[in-house]
């Protein structure tokens, strides 16, 4: 066998990261549990079945299996090809959502496809990853100076402007992923005090752009003084209702009612009401495991696309997992965002199951050595 043939064998042959599937899988069947228990009084009250959200969820997530799977046996250099394009898409998407969106919870964040709705926002964040991961790949060896991380900024501007107008929550991990991409091809500390200037600045635009993000900052310092505040004091009680071990699994009061669409980003706190903190330790525990499965593939990636792919979704996942959390938790003020693979949302759950799939595939590219 010649010398050439022998490199290419494990990257035709390598299965991939096994420990990445199973934790996607405990994490999904996980998910897909503490959603039908948080949900089936709100699934009855609303749709006369308790299954109603459940179903929706387990459906979303069989077709995001079905995605995962596809992408994962597509190499990925041939699907970052299409990243300029997809990223266009995202942009005429999020366009489309203010002009045509359809609002749901005063939030407008949705186009509707016949009897389903779509989120743009989550396409956006995968668009971005690809994105990144083309350009910087195709200027590495100019990857030093202001320069370029103030041109890799600049490319992201247009969809963070876009997509921030109704979702700010996803303009913050959009531009998180982004700063994460661009230290990793330049890692010198200097020039990220200039950047994260910046982005503070940034930040404090959209903020004041609009008054009702204001005022959750407001309800953030003193939730008990606003009508507004009652979702985030009610989950408090939740947290501190689980105790040690929790009330049991599907024994939760704060989701007859209290809670406010608890299935959706407070779903948090019902698992620390039910499981208490040993549960929700022990999710947060997976969480991290998952973290440190995409790190191990971002480094042992086979180029620098394939590290740049897989340390943009450990960076996107960790970004959500830490804002929503810290939101349940009134660390932070409410930004509206859901928990990977737990919180109901079928657009999440098939593009995260996607992003799997992605890293999936970088694994099964990864050189002779990873482990």
């Amino acid at each position: 066998m010649r010398k050439k043939d022998k490199e290419k064998e494990p990257d035709r042959q390598d299965p991939g990261d096994a420990v990445l599937l199973i934790l996607v899988l405990v994490l999904t069947a996980f998910g897909l549990a503490m959603l039908y228990s948080t949900s089936a009084y709100n699934g009855r009250v609303r749709f006369q079945d308790s299954g109603y959200y459940f179903k929706k969820q387990l459906f979303a997530t069989t077709l995001g299996f079905v995605v995962m799977y596809l992408v994962s046996q597509i190499d990925y250099r041939m699907i970052v090809q299409l990243a300029p394009g997809l990223y266009v898409i995202s942009m005429l998407l999020s366009i489309a959502v203010l002009l045509f969106g359809q609002e749901i919870n005063g939030s407008k964040r949705w186009l509707s496809l016949g009897p389903l709705s779509f989120q743009p926002s989550e396409f956006a964040k995968v668009a971005v990853i690809l994105f990144l991961a083309w350009q910087i790949d195709r200027t590495e060896r100019n990857t030093s100076g202001l320069w370029f991380m103030c041109r890799t900024m600049l490319t992201l501007l247009p969809i963070v402007g876009l997509v921030g107008t109704n979702n700010l929550s996803t303009a913050i991990i959009i531009l998180g992923i982004g700063v994460i991409l661009i230290f990793m091809s330049n890692p010198k500390y200097l020039q990220f005090i200039g950047l994260g200037v910046t982005g503070v600045c940034f930040a404090a635009v959209f903020l004041a752009a609009e008054s009702y993000r204001l005022e959750r900052i407001a309800i953030w310092r003193n939730p008990e003084k606003y009508e507004k505040g009652f979702q985030t004091i009610q989950g408090l009680y939740a947290i501190g209702s689980g105790g040690l071990f929790g009330t049991g699994f599907g024994s939760s009061l704060q989701k007859l009612g209290f809670v406010p669409e608890a299935q959706n980003d407070m779903i948090f706190s019902i698992i620390c009401e039910e499981l208490g903190l040993v549960g929700a330790g022990i999710l947060m525990l997976l969480f991290l495991l998952l973290l440190w499965r995409l790190a191990v593939i971002a480094m042992a990636g086979r180029d620098l696309m394939g590290a740049l792919i897989g340390a943009g979704i450990m960076g996107h996942l960790a970004i959500q997992v830490i804002l929503n959390i810290a939101v349940v938790t009134n660390t932070i003020p409410n930004t509206g965002i859901t928990l990977p693979f737990v919180s109901y949302g079928g657009t999440s759950v098939m593009f995260l199951l996607g992003e799997m799939g992605l890293a999936w595939n970088v694994s099964r590219h990864r050189k002779r050595t990873a482990a």
